[in-house]
């Protein structure tokens, strides 16, 4: 499991990269300080940790369901950018303000992956000051962040290639968070004594999966007739 943590971490740090690759340079200096002032201002805190406290919080059932519930909104919200940008690459939308909210929206998991990272390197390195290693750590991420934003621009310069990267990042991080989150208990168990699938249970699941599906053909169709009118 902790394999699949460091998995999901690197992907996390790699979707932020992706994501601020597509802000203009002085923004993602601006984003860079204010990830590396989160650095300094959680100093304190992340020396109170201990590898025990880390291991009883990564063990708990009740923060781990949480903590799926964030990272696959975070997903959602990775996925949802890239299929406006799409979309407006191909003319099908105009600007709104809820795209306008994604495209300014950045990786919010990137903070408590850096915490995490504090607390790794501060266990790895119990001989150094923890303050030089929090500024040391600080001016990595306000150097590393920028740079590699536009590192990643100059790697992949085609967009629409960019966006793919980045959805196909978003949907790793959706499937490693659920998957390094559980810890084999079963949340929602079956009906004892029922063997069998309920048509009672079914049957209004797929009505309303119906009336969505026959709502969203008629929505797509009266916006279609509507642009070309």
């Amino acid at each position: 499991m902790q394999y699949i943590l460091q998995i999901l971490i690197l992907f996390i740090l790699t979707g932020s990269l992706l994501k601020v690759s597509f802000w203009k340079f002085w923004q993602t200096a601006v984003f860079g300080l204010l990830s590396a002032g989160f650095v300094v201002l959680t100093c304190q805190w992340a020396i109170l940790q201990s590898k025990t406290q880390l291991a009883d919080f990564l063990g708990n059932t009740t923060i781990m369901q949480n903590a799926a519930v964030l990272i696959t909104l975070e997903s959602v919200l990775g996925i949802a950018f890239c299929f406006s940008q799409l979309r407006a690459m191909f003319g099908v939308q105009k600007a709104k303000w809820w795209k306008r909210l994604l495209n300014g929206y950045p990786c919010l998991l990137l903070f408590p992956v850096l915490f995490y990272l504090q607390t790794q390197l501060i266990f790895a390195l119990p001989g150094v000051d923890f303050m030089v290693l929090s500024y040391t750590l600080a001016a990595m991420v306000w150097v590393v962040l920028p740079l590699g934003a536009r590192g990643i621009a100059y790697l992949i310069p085609e967009k629409e290639l960019r966006m793919e990267v980045f959805f196909l990042v978003n949907l790793f991080v959706c499937i490693l968070g659920l998957i390094a989150t559980v810890n084999g208990n079963v949340i929602y168990s079956a009906v004892k004594g029922s063997d069998k699938a309920s048509i009672a249970h079914i049957l209004p699941i797929l009505a309303v999966c119906i009336v969505f599906f026959i709502v969203g053909i008629i929505v797509n169709k009266m916006k279609y007739t509507y642009r070309n009118s």
